[in-house]
This record gives C-alpha cells, sequence and structure tokens, in this order.
C-alpha cells in the first residue's frame, strides 16, 4: 500500500486501517471516501425514523442507525481509537435492538422480561470486550460478537419476509438482501485483498475502488430496505386479529 502521509490527526491509533490512503485528499480527513460515504447511514437513519408510517420501535432502530453513521464519520476521519468506538459500540447496540424487534414481533410479550435481561448483560459484556481489548483481540472482539447477531437478524428477516403475508413487501427485502449481501463481499474484499485494491489496480491503471465507502451506501440501501420490511410485519400483527394458531406461528 503507498504510503500515508500524516495529516491532522497524527498516527492513527486505531485498531484497524481500512485499504484508503490516509489524507490522500485533504490533510483535515484521514480517510476521505470512507469518511463522506457514511453520510449515507445518516441520511437513511434521519429519513427512516422521520417517516409516520413506519412502526415506532422501527423507527428507534433508525434513528440508531443514523447515530452509526455519525460514528462512522468520526472514526474514518481521524483513525484515532477512542472514536472508533463512537463507530462501533452504537453498532452493537443497534443489532441487539434489532435481535429483540425480530424475536418480539407480535403486540404482545412472548419471552417475558428474561430476553430483554439478557440482552441487556450482552450488551455490557460486549462493551466492555469492544472498548478495553488491544490490537487483533479487540478487532476479533467487536466482529465476532457484532456478526453473530447480525447473521441471525438476517437470518429472521428472511423468515418473516417468507410469510405468505408478508407478499407486499417481499420484492422489497430481496432487493435489500441483495445490496446487503454485495456490500458484506465488497467489506470483506477491502479488508482481506487490500495490495490488489490499492496496488495492483492502481498499476493496471485503475484507481482504487474504495471498496469499504461502497459497503457504507450499499448497508445503508440495505438497512432502509430491510428494516421496512421490519415494519410491515410489526404493523400487520399489531392490526391482525390474534389467534391461539396465528400465535403460536409468530
Amino acid at each position: 500500500m503507498p504510503f500515508d502521509p500524516a495529516g491532522f490527526w497524527g498516527v492513527p491509533t486505531a485498531t484497524i486501517d481500512w485499504c484508503e490512503q490516509n489524507y490522500a485528499v485533504t490533510p483535515y480527513v484521514a480517510e476521505f471516501f470512507n469518511t463522506v460515504s457514511s453520510l449515507a447511514m445518516v441520511v437513511a437513519g434521519v429519513v427512516g425514523a422521520g417517516r409516520r408510517d413506519m412502526d415506532g420501535r422501527v423507527r428507534v432502530a433508525f434513528g440508531l442507525l443514523a447515530v452509526v453513521g455519525l460514528g462512522s464519520i468520526a472514526f474514518h476521519g481521524t483513525l484515532l481509537r477512542q472514536l472508533q468506538m463512537l463507530d462501533e459500540l452504537p453498532m452493537l447496540y443497534l443489532v441487539t435492538w434489532l435481535v429483540w424487534l425480530l424475536v418480539e414481533t407480535g403486540p404482545q410479550r412472548r419471552l417475558g422480561r428474561w430476553l430483554p435481561a439478557a440482552l441487556a448483560a450482552y450488551v455490557l459484556l460486549a462493551t466492555g470486550a469492544v472498548a478495553f481489548a488491544r490490537g487483533g483481540v479487540q478487532f476479533l472482539a467487536f466482529h465476532v460478537t457484532f456478526g453473530a447477531l447480525e447473521l441471525f437478524c438476517l437470518g429472521r428477516v428472511t423468515w418473516l419476509a417468507l410469510q405468505p403475508a408478508n407478499a407486499p413487501v417481499r420484492r422489497r427485502f430481496f432487493v435489500g438482501l441483495a445490496a446487503y449481501a454485495l456490500g458484506i463481499g465488497l467489506w470483506f474484499v477491502d479488508l482481506l485483498d487490500c495490495s490488489w485494491v490499492s496496488v495492483t489496480l492502481p498499476r493496471l491503471g485503475v484507481p482504487n475502488p474504495q471498496l469499504h465507502a461502497w459497503w457504507h451506501v450499499l448497508v445503508s440501501v440495505g438497512f432502509f430496505l430491510l428494516l421496512g420490511v421490519v415494519s410491515f410485519d410489526r404493523r400487520r400483527r399489531a392490526t391482525a386479529p390474534v389467534t391461539w394458531a396465528a400465535r403460536g406461528r409468530q
């Protein structure tokens, strides 16, 4: 990877430095494209949170997505470890909130108070593991804790979208899932094959495609569409007659 000059924020202290040359555009922003693209999460979150046709608890999730976007701007703009926490910890809180939404889908709680208590305990443990670990251990602690719940949420949204009653939003689901999956693929390429992205392609006359920046955009589109599916399902269940058979299928 080309040499990264020291910019306004000094030598990076974050546990991860993505595959974008630091301070290549301006000395005041460490990763320019990753920073600007994080605005997509803020926009998606603000727009979703402001939609009155969305379920109230889903609008909270959109609000958390906007917070994640702001944290991502702070992190990528500086590459400082303390601001990295403003990116990663809100992501943990968002995915934990989504787990609760996707388990307690009906208007009445099925699992009582133990699930919120378990998720609160998880949040405390995960926060400690992410905030106080160092180096590769910190990177692993975050992505294992976040990734496990992320996969659960994607699986649960898929199950909900395939329910016959949710057919009106199934197209939205497939487009959202495709955007999210493509974003994940680009995220992995940027992480695991940085030399190809930042050295090999430029030698061939192709500029760095800024795959992590595209991840921000695609995940924002995916989140917006998938949370719309969750909102539709929750509002449908809230207005549908409750029967013992239907309650058993929730």
